[in-house]
């Protein structure tokens, strides 16, 4: 049996706006193994992981594990005990507001406090002073999660490993982003592009950019910050002027209901574009995971871009 990653690739399935929608993550490293629901089924005290997903809902945070790669999972330090030293990223990726900042935790009591009231500020982009600036190299989260689905495993792992010793960025496996079928794939910090199907090469190339700041169009599946019509009218906009630099372009309006919508994108220098996407369903089914029922999965087309 096919894996989905390979059907999705066969199928030609493009990648455009397909990431997942976070303005902030909220990333806690959790060594040892992960199973598919990883919040709850790891090392990680469930009830915190609970605590954390209830929380988060509806505020634009989202939060994931993340664990060093280049070993087995069950290979890793952790014990599972709370007082065990951890490392915890937080990241916001609207474009001119982005930030990430970074915390080394001896517990787990900081993470408790997060209570719906401190997600919803993280969500607006409010770190109310939490932990520390970071500003090192890009953070790189390769998706790796074989409970979740096993393509991830197959092609995340190994880049993940590749990326690590070639200290291209801050490597991490990361326990979801979302989007098995385009495996391997991979979230870029603090803008937070979402990549996927890059190969090791390519994944450098990105990362080489990102540290100046820049996107690398081809293979992008879009910036968390925004929803699907944001994500492909953003990525139009620099197809089509050339544009790299990741903080020059914001999803300014999105009008319209599905499966049609304009969006308006405007640049820092005044510039201004209102781009016409359509969600295409009558479109050969494939599975979203593997072991998944295969459905259509609707895609997004830009039909026009037009400057304002």
């Amino acid at each position: 049996m096919n894996s989905c990653s390979t059907t999705s690739y066969a199928l030609a399935e493009p990648l455009l706006a397909t990431a997942s929608t976070a303005r902030t993550w909220l990333l806690v490293e959790q060594a040892g193994p992960w199973g598919a629901k990883a919040l709850t089924e790891s090392r990680l005290d469930p009830a915190l992981g609970t605590a954390l997903q209830r929380a988060a809902k509806g505020t634009g945070v989202r939060v994931a594990l993340i664990r060093r790669p280049g070993r087995r999972p069950d290979g890793h330090r952790a014990t599972g005990t709370d007082r065990e030293r951890r490392r915890v990223y937080l990241a916001h990726t609207l474009p001119n507001r982005s930030w990430v900042r970074a915390g080394l935790l001896d517990g787990l009591d900081e993470l408790w406090d997060l209570d719906a009231a401190a997600m919803a500020a993280l969500g607006a982009g409010d770190h109310g002073g939490l932990w520390e600036p970071y500003d090192g190299a890009p953070l790189v989260l390769v998706c790796t999660n074989g409970k979740r689905d096993r393509c991830c495993a197959l092609l995340g792992r190994p880049l993940a490993a590749e990326l690590h010793a070639s200290g291209a960025g801050e490597v991490w496996e990361v326990s979801h982003l979302g989007g098995h079928r385009f495996a391997p794939t991979l979230l870029v910090l603090p803008h937070g592009h979402v990549y996927g199907r890059l190969s090791g090469h390519a994944a450098k190339a990105v990362l080489e950019e990102a540290r100046r700041g820049r996107v690398v169009v081809e293979g992008c599946r879009g910036r968390s910050a925004w929803e699907r019509p944001g994500q492909a009218a953003e990525l139009a906009v620099r197809e089509l002027t050339g544009e790299t630099d990741a903080d020059a372009l914001t999803v300014a309006d999105t009008g319209g209901t599905a499966p049609v919508w304009a969006v308006d994108v405007t640049h820092r220098d005044g510039r201004a574009w209102r781009v016409t996407v359509a969600e295409n369903s009558d479109v050969p089914p494939v599975a979203a995971g593997c072991g998944v029922e295969p459905v259509a999965q609707p895609r997004m087309t830009v039909t026009a871009v037009v400057p304002l």
